[in-house]
């Protein structure tokens, strides 16, 4: 249910991308996003925001997820599981890696590889959106990847947030020790490298 605008809500500062990622069997012959026409492709489930960013991919490649596609919406969880058993041929996921939903999908028997979500209308489309951002899979991270080198997509800036009803001095001093101490703040999690 929309409650409109959360008008105290602030941006502090945004920290890694929450990429837009896809993942493929290899077997399915998807090497770019064009070739997802005619696949079952999980877009995620009603109301989550990545099945948004997954409409939004497929929109700005020239996809119309309801006519071109065979779009599941399931959960992200369950995705790599369906994937392994031959039930979907890719899937889209919104996360900042490394992910173990994409460690378990590239461990299964059946070979996988991240497929890049980009080109001119994924361009056009992040200008026109301010929120979205470019990004890259990094897939060291994932050596049962069939993968040889990082893979272009977008992402959501993951962005640190607060309410206008906390002081600008408390505000100040976390913004202040984050930076101040920004190597240590990096060791937290992976995701921030």
């Amino acid at each position: 249910e929309d409650a409109g605008a959360q008008k105290d809500l602030r941006a502090v500062f945004s920290i890694h991308p929450e990429s837009i990622t896809l993942a493929a069997a290899v077997d399915a012959e998807i090497k770019k996003i064009a070739d997802l026409k005619g696949k079952r492709v999980n877009i995620g489930n009603p109301g989550s925001g990545q099945r948004q960013n997954s409409i939004d991919a497929l929109t700005a490649a020239g996809i119309d997820y309801e006519k071109d596609l065979m779009a599941e919406q399931v959960k992200a969880a369950e995705a790599p599981g369906l994937l392994q058993d031959g039930r979907l041929d890719a899937f889209f996921y919104t996360v900042g890696h490394p992910s173990g939903a994409f460690k378990e999908a590239t461990a299964g028997r059946r070979k996988v590889r991240f497929v890049e979500v980009a080109g001119p209308g994924i361009d056009a489309m992040i200008k026109e959106k301010p929120y979205y951002a470019k990004s890259y899979v990094p897939v060291d991270l994932y050596p049962g990847a069939m993968n040889d080198e990082n893979v272009d997509t977008f992402g959501v800036k993951a962005t640190f947030v607060t309410s206008a009803k906390v002081s600008e001095d408390v505000v100040y001093a976390i913004t202040k020790e984050v930076f101040d101490n920004f190597e240590d703040f990096k060791k937290l999690h992976p995701a921030y490298s």
